[in-house]
């Protein structure tokens, strides 16, 4: 039952599809048992977040958006003692959450086992409606209630807020298709496609992973110019330079041992027509993970005949669950010591909320985030 509040919190609420976001406050309730509240450093802005603006997703309204959050424990219900890895949590704890808890009971929980695919989930900044108890739901607020069950893991020694929310859900999806699903190839090739964060995230793991050589196909210019900075991808090819998707193909099978084509090809430019294109740059009996299409973007024709003559292994990979989440944080310091994720950051105050959607539109920054309440 709601509790009591003890403060309120602003929060930037959906309210109509295409319309801007209203900056509206809430109070804050008491945590109930295994329950604890957040207040929020950091929100991030994902692609997502601008097709679900767009009305790309069924969802419902209104609703705090922001499915990616870091912050501090402000208030622990009663019994919420230890985060998922058993580390003590006390108030003032950096930490950071899985966007979604599913509901362990149905078909996919249970018997598949893969809580990806729970048509149940609850996902904070997506389907928690802001006009419902606790109405604090969402990661682009001062603060967030977290129900019994979420996934909370409080950061690595030395890990800041800004390492912890670089790659945002990228992070957690990639250890999950890149790691969990299609595998890195130590001494192989990889190609990836796209040069936003869910590119980057996957392009970093290939590298931790083991790849002798990551070829990055994306863009805009300033995308690639970042990631060449900070070691990300070995080759970079620029798809605006480049505009013929087989010349771009032909360029990435050219950077391959004997030119055969990629061992994997990691898809995350979330354009449907990037997904032939993969197709195009792997190798015979090579491995394509399609990461990107998370939301409806539409058809794009493909000659099936490329599949089998290649004999190529097709993966989809949909979200991340707690493990997956749990792996990313164990990560983190590895890939904060090889790349400076702070650099991928553009922050924004929580007031502009409108205008981060737009520049993640536009593709003007690399990863936007909003700054609540504990910045």
């Amino acid at each position: 039952m709601p509790l009591m509040a003890t403060a309120t919190g602003r929060g930037a609420v959906l309210r109509a599809f295409g319309e801007p976001l209203t900056i509206e406050t809430a109070e804050v309730p008491e945590p109930a048992p295994g329950a604890l509240i957040a207040e929020i450093v950091y929100g991030g802005v994902c692609g997502t977040d601008v097709h679900l603006h767009h009305g790309k997703l069924p969802m419902p309204t209104p609703v705090i958006l922001g499915h990616e959050a870091v912050g501090r424990v402000w208030q622990l219900g009663p019994g919420m003692e230890t985060d998922l890895g058993g580390n003590p949590l006390r108030v003032g704890d950096p930490i950071a959450w899985a966007s979604s808890i599913a509901c362990g009971r149905c078909y996919w929980c249970l018997v598949e086992r893969e809580r990806t695919l729970c048509e149940q989930r609850r996902i904070y900044g997506i389907n928690r409606r802001f006009d419902e108890w606790p109405r604090l739901s969402g990661g682009w607020a001062d603060y967030v209630y977290l129900h019994p069950g979420t996934a909370v893991f409080r950061l690595p020694d030395g890990i800041g807020f800004e390492q912890a929310i670089a790659l945002g859900c990228a992070g957690p999806t990639a250890t999950h298709g890149v790691l969990g699903l299609a595998g890195v190839p130590v001494g192989g090739t990889v190609a990836v496609l796209g040069s936003g964060p869910v590119g980057i995230a996957a392009a970093m793991y290939a590298h931790l992973g083991g790849a002798a050589k990551v070829i990055l196909v994306g863009g805009p210019a300033n995308r690639l110019a970042l990631a060449h900075d900070l070691g990300v991808g070995d080759v970079h090819v620029d798809l605006f330079a480049v505009p013929d998707p087989g010349e771009r193909a032909r360029m990435v099978r050219e950077e391959t041992p004997g030119g055969r084509g990629a061992d994997v090809v990691l898809e995350c430019a979330g354009v449907p027509s990037a997904v032939p294109e993969a197709f195009a740059m792997a190798r015979r009996n090579a491995r394509v993970l399609i990461l990107g299409q998370y939301t409806d973007r539409g058809e794009t024709p493909f000659n099936p005949h490329e599949i089998t003559r290649k004999q190529l292994t097709v993966f989809g990979s949909w979200a991340f669950g707690e493990g997956h989440f749990q792996e990313y944080v164990q990560t983190l310091p590895q890939l904060a010591r090889r790349f400076d994720l702070a650099r991928l950051l553009t922050a924004y105050p929580l007031a502009d909320a409108n205008r981060a959607l737009a520049d993640v539109a536009a593709g003007t920054v690399m990863k936007a985030v909003l700054r609540g309440g504990a910045a």
